[in-house]
């Protein structure tokens, strides 16, 4: 049941799920299938799923040859990339296994592409080392001294997957329906939106993305990190012949963003992107949104600084490629030297939220903190999206296990 969050009223349910993005709505899917008949109601605040990170990324299943072995992000996404693809489909949702190019544009990125062919062999993932000539007979534009082929990388909408998690889920989902209270109680929690609904849950999974930080104090618990948001940019390219499939450049370990690679998705067109710029608005999809609270909150955290003082170089290269279309595309043609400024027409762009904790670290894996009778979600960037089935299980079972430990 779907329907809109206006008015006041109250609700009962044994375990209320804040947040409509992929990952919420795969908790919720969980929920209905480990414990059949458990209530379950999801508040989003927008008037529709997957408005934010979900809908607003390169659509890539992710191989899950990044992370590094044991981590959760190397379990899940390694796991979630073959269950996305059958959820696909059995739902008839379009999608396909494509492969992807990760490749060395310089011969100091050698020991990073060797690395990541260790660290994926690690991973379970099926890895092909190329030479320069083997990269042509793949993307016949790209240049590089050397590549590795992903076999198991592909690309679907998660819109529309997140869509089918909504319709199939079983859930009560809430939309329009912006949390602005928490009650914590030693039976469970009362949550009230801006449109004074209230909703009384035995359990309360906070699965709200770029505000996951707000909703956890809201409840009462110290997170202990920020959500410091991080714009990505990305343009269509007008000649998608250049691009056959999917590439990458080798990423630097340094930060937990891939670089601006290229995507040819599941409508045939090719997305160049994306950057990786602070935003100054939490959903902040351009430099003219500013939020003056969500501002603060940035500059307020020690972590922010400490982040602009190790990596201020970083940074400003960054920013120099989403103020210079010049120099995004000189960026581009290292992998593609066959692009031009006028190749690139400005697509829309997304915001990721990366949690930073005090001392200034990137988290770099998913963080899941509980509490009585609440499971907070508090880092789930890329690749949540491709992970989220097994996520989803994951943060199900932890909140089903607060109801019998209760």
């Amino acid at each position: 049941m779907q329907y809109a969050g206006v008015g006041g009223g109250s609700v009962d349910c044994d375990v209320l799920v804040i947040g409509g993005g992929i990952v919420g709505l795969s908790t919720a899917h969980a929920l209905s299938r480990l414990a059949p008949g458990t209530r379950v109601v999801v508040l989003e605040k927008e008037a529709g799923p997957a408005r934010h990170q979900t809908g607003r990324n390169s659509g890539v299943i992710h191989s899950g040859i990044y992370y590094r072995p044991g981590s959760l992000k190397a379990q899940f996404a390694v796991r979630g990339a073959a269950e996305m693809v059958k959820f696909c489909a059995e739902h008839g949702i379009a999608h396909e296994v494509t492969g992807k190019l990760i490749v060395a544009t310089d011969r100091t990125e050698l020991p990073r592409l060797h690395a990541l062919v260790q660290r994926g062999r690690e991973n379970g993932i099926p890895v092909r080392e190329l030479g320069p000539a083997q990269i042509s007979e793949y993307e016949p534009e790209v240049s590089g001294v050397a590549a590795i082929h992903v076999g198991t990388t592909g690309i679907v909408d998660f819109g529309e997957v997140a869509a089918r998690l909504a319709e199939s889920s079983g859930a009560e989902i809430v939309y329009g329906a912006e949390v602005d209270l928490i009650s914590r109680r030693a039976s469970g929690v009362a949550v009230r939106t801006t449109a004074g609904l209230v909703v009384r849950a035995k359990a309360l999974v906070n699965c709200a993305g770029l505000h996951c930080d707000r909703v956890a104090r809201l409840a009462g618990d110290d997170p202990g990190m920020r959500i410091v948001p991080f714009r990505g940019e990305y343009y269509d390219l007008a000649r998608p012949s250049l691009v056959r499939g999917l590439v990458y450049p080798v990423p630097d370990p340094a930060f937990p963003f891939l670089g601006v690679h290229l995507t040819r998705g599941i409508g045939g067109g090719v997305h160049v992107g994306p950057n990786a710029v602070p935003a100054l608005a939490r959903e902040g999809y351009g430099w003219g949104t500013v939020a003056p609270r969500d501002l603060a909150d940035e500059l307020l955290w020690p972590g922010t600084w400490r982040i602009a003082r190790r990596h201020w170089r970083y940074g400003a290269g960054e920013i120099r490629r989403s103020l210079s279309k010049r120099a995004f595309t000189e960026a581009v043609r290292r992998l593609l030297p066959a692009v031009t400024e006028a190749d690139l027409a400005p697509a829309g762009a997304g915001v990721r939220a990366q949690a930073v904790l005090r001392d200034g670290t990137l988290v770099d894996d998913f963080l899941i903190r509980e509490a009585h009778r609440t499971v907070h979600v508090l880092n789930a960037p890329s690749p949540a999206a491709t992970a989220s089935l097994p996520i989803g299980r994951e943060i199900a079972r932890r909140a089903l296990s607060s109801l019998r430990g209760a």
